[in-house]
């Protein structure tokens, strides 16, 4: 493959003023919009030598066959025109959010003659001051129960409304006490208004100051024994009071911002957004983000932005982020056209703030987690994935049943491998299998004594318990046959977490152990690459793939066996070795560790170095010498 793309433009072509730029190919299908401050500068990082680029980024400029840019005046303009251009072309190598479910919103007509309440999932109501989204339906009709004590408006639709007017007889709903309208005869237009514009302002601000004065009045009235008014205001007191107690109290009263975090990995990242209004979270909104192309934080950001406020919702005053993108100044003008006011954009990095993006960080990533379970758990999904891992690996059947292998270790020392096993798609947990490693060279060293032990079962005449954690209870004759019969079941397909390193020495150890009619791979976690092996090149399994995700899924599994293993193995070391020095106590252990590290590096020491730990006097360093050595 030349380095050189064909249709790449002269230097001097390009201008270097803001503009959007469109990767096409050879049919005119748009693949990629992007915007840029400079458009030669950016445009010159996609034509950089081809070796040099991100697979992906190379896998788009290789399938595109032209690009094209359109000069703008600023950073706001060039903006607004990408998002217009993705809205309209819908370009494969772009961020893509998936929001699978419209959320609830409590709308107030305000265009009407007389404004109403209602619950809706459409956006776009002429005139209309939409709350939320809220996270249930339910939690919108529990509000305007609590509001209505408080501010009793018009909730009946607008037929209803108009016969009601023209006959002069209530609605049925003001007639059961549901409606509070102008319909019911007990309140003019004029007054229903001002009772609606206390309805909006409460719900935009949440502010306790109207429960200060509606306290006031019902004392007044009580003391002026017009008991009758003190009870409404007594009502409408203990509604609105429910209303902020059933909203979580994160930040002070004043305070209104909309708090964005990010999840992410090599193929996908889940976005979580909290409301946060008075003091209160109000509504949270979730979006899964597909990432066709390798973007940063910022470019993510950018896209975020445009998807949460095109629309009805306007921005607050301050949005809280994860970290600032580089256009950050362009994005608050753009905000600001939006909102009609200063938008300022934050990031939280201590405080209040921090704390609550870190909440939303937990959220986005347990929604980043059910999202890739969701989806190699899905049947079909699971069969389509197993069936273009055999096409991609050149396997002749599909891989029903496959073994992932992984390494932790602390600092060299603790040493352990890990083995998940996944048939038709799906973990086998009681297949899975830990291994300890006494000494080690390196990963590679591990991953090929772990194969060893491990394929030694894959061969006919052998004869041996599958090793166990030392001091196990002894399994009865027929459980060892059956824990025996099970790890001789042969993968189709042996995965390793690594790179071309850690696939050589597995090909080594099948080799080795003469085990054959197993497929063998990595999968480097850096670019999510597929390497086999022999192979100079890995195999790039397209993005957001079912067959990447199921790979990626074992590996992560794999990862997180090994590392759970090797702390219950290290806390075990601490509590039954150190744990019995006397004099040695919980505070001490801690700073021994942190000193060398682990308790194998602590058994290597000498009596006197044991004795320049803080808080290691010579008698207690000579104790801890000699029991570590008896």
């Amino acid at each position: 493959m030349s380095n050189a793309l064909t249709y790449r433009p002269k230097t001097g072509e390009i201008p270097t003023t803001p503009g959007v730029y469109r990767f096409r190919d050879e049919t005119g299908r748009v693949l990629y919009v992007g915007k840029a401050k400079n458009l030669r500068a950016r445009l010159a990082n996609y034509f950089a030598p081809l070796p040099s680029l991100h697979e992906r980024t190379r896998r788009m400029v290789t399938t595109a066959a032209s690009v094209e840019w359109t000069v703008v005046g600023t950073e706001v303009e060039a903006l607004q025109l990408e998002w217009t251009w993705i809205n309209e072309f819908d370009p494969p190598f772009n961020v893509q959010f998936k929001d699978d479910k419209s959320y609830p919103y409590l709308a107030v007509t305000l265009a009407d003659e007389a404004p109403r309440a209602l619950v809706t999932r459409t956006e776009g109501i002429k005139g209309a001051r939409y709350f939320g989204p809220y996270p249930k339906v339910w939690a919108v009709h529990e509000t305007i129960e609590l509001m209505l004590k408080a501010f009793p408006i018009r909730t009946c639709n607008n037929a209803n409304y108009k016969r009601a007017m023209q006959s002069g007889k209530p609605c049925f709903a003001s007639q059961i006490g549901r409606c509070f309208g102008p319909c019911s005869h007990n309140v003019s237009i004029e007054d229903h208004r001002a009772r609606v514009e206390q309805f909006v302002s409460f719900m935009g601000s949440q502010d306790r100051k109207l429960i200060n004065k509606l306290t006031a009045e019902m004392k007044d009235a009580a003391t002026e024994q017009k008991y009758e008014l003190a009870g409404k205001r007594r009502d409408q007191v203990l509604a609105l009071t429910a209303i902020l107690e059933k909203s979580a109290v994160v930040l002070r009263d004043n305070v209104d911002i909309d708090l964005f975090a990010i999840e992410q990995d090599e193929l996908a990242a889940a976005v979580q957004l909290f409301h946060v209004r008075g003091g209160r979270i109000r509504g949270v909104r979730g979006w899964m983000v597909d990432k066709e192309l390798d973007v940063s934080i910022g470019e993510l950001i950018d896209s975020m932005m445009q998807t949460a406020y095109t629309g009805t919702t306007i921005p607050p005053r301050e949005i809280v982020l994860p970290e600032l993108p580089d256009d950050a100044e362009a994005l608050e003008l753009w905000l600001a056209e939006i909102a009609h006011r200063k938008v300022r954009l934050v990031a939280a990095q201590r405080g209040e703030k921090a704390a609550l993006l870190a909440t939303a960080s937990q959220n986005a990533k347990q929604a980043l987690m059910l999202y890739k379970t969701r989806r190699s758990s899905d049947f079909v999904a699971r069969s389509k994935a197993l069936e273009d891992i055999q096409e991609a690996l050149g396997m002749p059947a599909a891989p029903l049943r496959m073994e992932c292998y992984d390494v932790s270790h602390l600092s060299g020392t603790n040493i352990v491998a890990s083995m998940v096993v996944f048939e038709d798609g799906l973990p086998r947990k009681d297949d899975y299998r830990r291994f300890s490693i006494p000494e080690s060279t390196d990963d590679t060293d591990s991953i090929y004594r772990t194969l060893m032990r491990r394929l030694a079962y894959l061969a006919p005449a052998v004869d041996e318990p599958v090793h166990g954690e030392p001091g196990a209870a002894v399994a009865s004759p027929d459980e060892t046959e059956k824990k025996r019969a099970k790890f001789r079941y042969s993968p189709n397909l042996l995965i390793v977490d690594g790179g071309q390193p850690q696939v050589a020495a597995a090909a080594r150890a099948l080799a080795d152990s003469g085990v054959t009619g197993v497929q063998l791979c990595g999968i480097a976690k850096r670019l999510e690459e597929i390497w086999l092996p022999d192979s100079d090149y890995p195999v790039i399994l397209p993005r957001n793939s079912d067959a990447l995700f199921l790979i990626q899924r074992i590996r992560d599994e794999a990862h997180r066996f090994a590392i759970t293993h090797q702390r219950a193995r290290r806390k075990r070391d601490i509590s039954s070795i150190l744990g019995e020095i006397s004099g040695l106590g919980p505070a001490r252990v801690k700073v021994l560790l942190q000193h060398f590290g682990s308790v194998a590096r602590l058994k290597e020491a000498t009596e006197e170095s044991i004795s320049e730990v803080r808080g290691i006097g010579p008698l207690l360093a000579g104790t801890i010498y000699h029991h570590l050595r008896a």
